[in-house]
């Protein structure tokens, strides 16, 4: 059973459909300035639909991932899983996703989501074996999960507040990605996708990502000119995870101990967006 679990979670990326469904939390609460029995099918639809679309993206990309250290060891490259039970699985959670925000929510959210399924399963993927810029188009996947659960009771979708966080959601995953490339890139060459690396010499890349976490830093310190939040303290919080991220991020224009820097710069700038994500929501719980 634990190992039956064990290989569910690892196929569906638990971690990254559980993000998925606490940023659908973030745009419910901002929404509806509360918590309610109401949120639960928009984070349950969108935990769905993103561990099936990681479950079709690993049968997606099952041969690629057996030639990379970073991923032999999933369920269908390693053999723990055939790739038939991987597809039938990913459909099921699609499927299943998909319905509960059908009669749970309504179209507008449903239409976000499944669009965000194509976005990653339809164009991402197959993208990026081509061209090493994908992860910007890409970024858009990231974005829309707190949209659906904004509109997910009705609201508005053009309404700055749920803009800038969307806004917030897309820039932070761009150096998100490349955090991970560049601390993988021999396994992505390997694999034969076309790397950023192949383009940029590793520092300039390194710079590159720095001005984007800047960039992503800046965007959150500009969340409450629109409305957001309205308390003092969780402005002064904001702006001091900004200036935390920052000076994390501060290692990846030094040359010496590249590698470490990397890896605590992706670590801070994943506990950045989850502590934003409580300080954004804090004052309507």
């Amino acid at each position: 059973m634990i190992y039956a679990l064990t290989i569910f979670l690892q196929l569906t990326k638990f971690r990254i459909s559980l993000f998925a469904a606490l940023s659908a939390a973030t745009g419910f609460i901002l929404a509806h300035q509360g918590l309610s029995k109401e949120i639960l099918p928009s984070v349950m639809g969108v935990f769905l639909l993103a561990g099936g679309a990681c479950a079709l993206n690993q049968y997606q990309e099952r041969e690629f991932d057996r030639l990379m250290e970073r991923t032999r060891r999933r369920p269908v490259p390693s053999g723990s899983l055939s790739s038939s039970a991987a597809l039938k699985i990913a459909l099921a959670l699609l499927f299943t996703g998909a319905m509960i925000l059908w009669f749970g929510t309504n179209w507008r959210a449903l239409a976000l989501g499944v669009s965000a399924v194509f976005l990653y399963n339809g164009i991402y993927t197959p993208l990026k074996r081509k061209n090493a810029f994908a992860v910007i188009p890409g970024g858009l996947i990231g974005a829309i999960p707190p949209v659906v659960g904004w509109v997910s009771e009705g609201s508005p979708l053009l309404r700055p507040p749920i803009l800038v966080i969307a806004f917030l959601f897309f820039i932070w995953q761009v150096p998100h990605f490349w955090l991970l490339l560049l601390d993988s890139e021999t396994d992505y060459e390997k694999a034969g996708f076309p790397t950023l690396t192949r383009i940029f010499p590793p520092v300039q890349l390194r710079r590159i990502t720095f001005i984007w976490i800047f960039g992503t830093a800046v965007t959150c310190m500009l969340t409450p000119l629109f409305g957001i939040v309205e308390s003092k303290a969780v402005h002064g919080g904001l702006l001091v995870a900004a200036f935390w991220l920052v000076r994390k991020a501060f290692g990846l224009l030094k040359a010496r101990n590249a590698d470490s820097s990397l890896q605590l710069t992706f670590k801070a700038i994943n506990s950045y967006i989850l502590w934003v994500m409580v300080l954004v929501v804090l004052k309507s719980l």
